[in-house]
């Protein structure tokens, strides 16, 4: 049975997070369990970014959303964004849409969101994903020892330059020695045909981090028809929650990545 998709967040607690001077809300939710963080799209924390951090939390985890952006409630409406929204962004400077060899600046603030979460939580460490802008924010975030359980989502950034990955060249390196001393894995989702996150970052992502790069590409229609299209956001509204439908067999299997590496 499918589960609602809801802007209610009754089950959420919302509270107030300064790092390095910079405050942002985080909705959180579960009491016990190791952390997961789930790092919305362009467009903010939306209901089925909320119904997915629900089966994370649910599995037996502690979710915390940051509202990176958009309003810090789960109202954002999911549709592609406007000139005003990417001005916003830019001016901001936490996000870097266009450059590559260096991670956004925001990447610094959810890293010690990490290491937060591990301190409140305990257990092994702490699980990430980012989805779309947030996507590569995953990997960035592994440079940070308590992050076991990296997931990028379509990851969108840089939006110029389809085959480059927004890591400085120390973050590779960093990144490179945790999979050399920890067996660090890192796992991708895209669907084929994705204008933003094309099959050639994947390429990269496999070329430089090599068998530790599990990168899933599910067919263009696999793909909620009634979501943004074409199909972009594997997790979110790009999800057809039904059994045996590949989009909900992937927020699975990115479950049971969290299960293995945060036991």
């Amino acid at each position: 049975m499918s589960d609602p998709v809801s802007a209610a967040i009754d089950d959420f607690t919302r509270r107030e997070l300064t790092f390095g001077g910079k405050t942002k809300i985080v909705l959180t939710s579960g009491a016990t369990g190791p952390a997961v963080i789930v790092m919305p799209e362009i467009f903010g924390v939306a209901p089925t970014l909320i119904r997915f951090s629900r089966w994370v939390r649910d599995a037996g985890f502690r979710v915390y959303v940051p509202a990176l952006l958009g309003k810090p409630d789960a109202s954002n409406e999911e549709k592609a964004p406007g000139i005003g929204t990417i001005l916003r962004i830019c001016i901001a400077h936490e996000f870097r849409l266009f450059a590559a060899n260096k991670s956004s600046p925001i990447v610094d603030w959810l890293k010690q969101l990490a290491r937060t979460a591990h301190q409140e939580c305990g257990g092994p460490g702490v699980g990430v994903i980012g989805m779309c802008i947030t996507g590569g924010f995953a990997l960035s975030m592994a440079v940070e020892p308590s992050v076991l359980a990296p997931v990028m989502a379509q990851p969108g950034l840089p939006v110029t330059n389809r085959a480059a990955v927004q890591m400085a060249p120390e973050e590779w390196r960093a990144v490179s020695d945790r999979i050399a001393r920890d067996g660090l894995v890192v796992r991708g989702y895209r669907f084929q045909g994705d204008k933003l996150c094309r099959t050639e970052r994947f390429a990269t992502l496999k070329d430089r981090l090599g068998a530790s790069f599990v990168g899933r590409e599910l067919p263009e229609s696999a793909g909620n028809p009634a979501g943004l299209q074409p199909p972009n956001s594997v997790f979110t509204s790009g999800l057809i929650d039904a059994a045996g439908q590949p989009t909900r067999q992937a927020a699975d299997e990115v479950i049971a990545f969290f299960r293995e590496k945060l036991a």
